[in-house]
Order: structure tokens, then sequence, then C-alpha cells
């Protein structure tokens, strides 16, 4: 009897059974991969959302920080306003009360000023009448005295002699210096006239008329000072402007003149004391001749 030769693949297990077998191990081994790759997609989305939310707090707190400074700076903007009302305020108040003490000061000075010039017009009035009353006595004193003096006293001025308010004065017709016109005077018992007053200064400029004048009178500076013929001291002066200046370093101008063109009270000024000029004496009219 012939052997059967069975096929070797009998006693083989079905292959359907070891597929089944390496299916379900793959399937084992993908499983935790899956696992893993879902828990890192839920990690994802966990990080996405931790974000958004970071961002929409983080928008939040800067718009609740810039609402903050504006109303801080509106704050600050209405202190500065208030400020600055007050001190332009301030200002109005200090700058009215200046304008006031101001005006007060002007009505001041206006009233001392008003003062003043009633007290140097009264000055004026008391200087003029003390001239008068000068006068007046020599006039008294010359009446009284003529009996007792010599008979050839005559209380008149001489011959080319201008009596003006009981004084009489001699107008030369030419010139000589300061000195010699004062030796002239001094011959004639008399002096180079001395202006005591603003009354004489104006009678004397008026001398002559609107003539030309231009002539010595007894005043001369001396001892660092001007001084009269008489010794007396100068009180009222009546300089030209600008005078007495002194001639300059170059020059010395000790002696006065007085000059009938310029303002009646502003006509004196120095000159050389040689120069030549006409010259005016001044004399008592009771004198002895």
């Amino acid at each position: 009897m012939q052997d059967i030769e069975m096929p070797d693949y009998i006693n083989e297990r079905p292959r359907h059974e070891e597929e089944d077998r390496g299916e379900t191990n793959q399937s084992a081994e993908r499983r935790p991969c899956q696992l893993l790759l879902l828990s890192f997609g839920l990690l994802c989305i966990i990080q996405v959302a931790l974000n958004i939310s970071l961002r929409l707090t983080s928008n939040s707190s800067k718009e609740s920080t810039f609402s903050d400074c504006n109303k801080t700076h509106f704050g600050d903007h209405n202190k500065v306003k208030e400020v600055q009302i007050n001190c332009e305020q301030m200002m109005t108040n200090n700058c009215n009360k200046l304008q006031e003490r101001f005006n007060a000061l002007t009505r001041d000075r206006d009233l001392l000023q008003n003062r003043n010039s009633e007290l140097t017009n009264k000055i004026k009035d008391v200087e003029e009448e003390r001239d008068r009353l000068t006068m007046r006595l020599r006039e008294q004193d010359c009446v009284r005295t003529v009996p007792m003096r010599s008979p050839q006293l005559s209380c008149q001025c001489p011959e080319g002699w201008r009596e003006i308010n009981s004084i009489c004065y001699f107008l030369s017709s030419e010139s000589k210096t300061w000195k010699e016109s004062r030796k002239y005077c001094q011959n004639k018992s008399a002096d180079l006239v001395v202006i005591n007053s603003e009354q004489e200064q104006k009678e004397l400029y008026r001398l002559d008329g609107d003539n030309y004048l231009l002539f010595w009178i007894g005043l001369r500076y001396t001892a660092g000072t001007f001084k009269w013929v008489d010794g007396s001291a100068l009180t009222k002066p009546f300089w030209q402007r600008g005078q007495p200046d002194h001639g300059g370093p170059n020059n010395r101008e000790d002696c006065v003149e007085m000059y009938h063109f310029n303002p009646v009270l502003a006509s004196w000024n120095d000159a050389p004391c040689g120069q030549k000029r006409r010259w005016l004496c001044e004399r008592d009219p009771c004198t002895d001749s």
C-alpha cells in the first residue's frame, strides 16, 4: 500500500488566527500613542485658553490704567487752572492797591508843589518888602543926619548919576579893567554895584532901556568863592546858563559882568578881570562927596 504523503501545512495553525493576533498586538501598541496625542492636544487647547485669558486681563488693566491717568490729568489741570485764577486775582488786587498808592502819592506831590510855589511867592514878596523898607530907612536916616553933618552933605545923587529906589548909580561910557573900574568908583565915594535882590537886578537890567549893555559888577571870585566888594557872600545869583565856568583849564575868569541881551534873571557871566568893560558904580545919596 502506497504511503500517502500529508502536506506539511496540516500541522500549521490557521493563518487568520495569526493575523488576528498580529492586529491585536498592533492595536495594543497604538493605544499609548493615541493617549499621548490626545493629552498633548488637550494641553495645547488649555495653553491657548490661558493665553487668551491673560491677554484679555492685560488689556483690561491697561484700559483701567489709562482711564485713571486721564482722570488724574484732568484733576491736575483743574488744580492748575484754579491756581492760575487765584494768582491772577492776587496780581489784580496788588496792582489796584499799587495804583491807588501811586495816585495818593501823586496828589500829595501836587499839593506839596503848590504849597512850595505859594511859599516861594511869599518869600519873593517878603524880600521885595524888605528892600522897600531898607530904602525907606536909608531915606529917613539921611534926613535925620543932615543937620548934624557937613553943610556940603546933600541927599541927592551927583550930576551924571541916576537915582533908582533911593540909590545912586553911575554907568560909565568908557571901558576899563575890573580893578580900574573899582578904583574909579572908590574915588567917587562909591564902589562897584552890589545886587541884593531880584527887584534891583530887574531895575539895573533896564538901566539903559533896550540898548546894548555889558558892564562890570562888584562880584569877584576870591578864596574859593564869589564875594561882593563889601565882603558879603553871594546869596542870590543870576548866572547865565552854564556859568560860572571859571574859563576852563587854560583861562582864569574871576570877575563878573552883566550882559543885557541875556534873560533878565540869567545875565551874569564870569570873565577875565583884565578885559575891559564898562562898569556900574553905586552909592548912598547921603554920602559925602
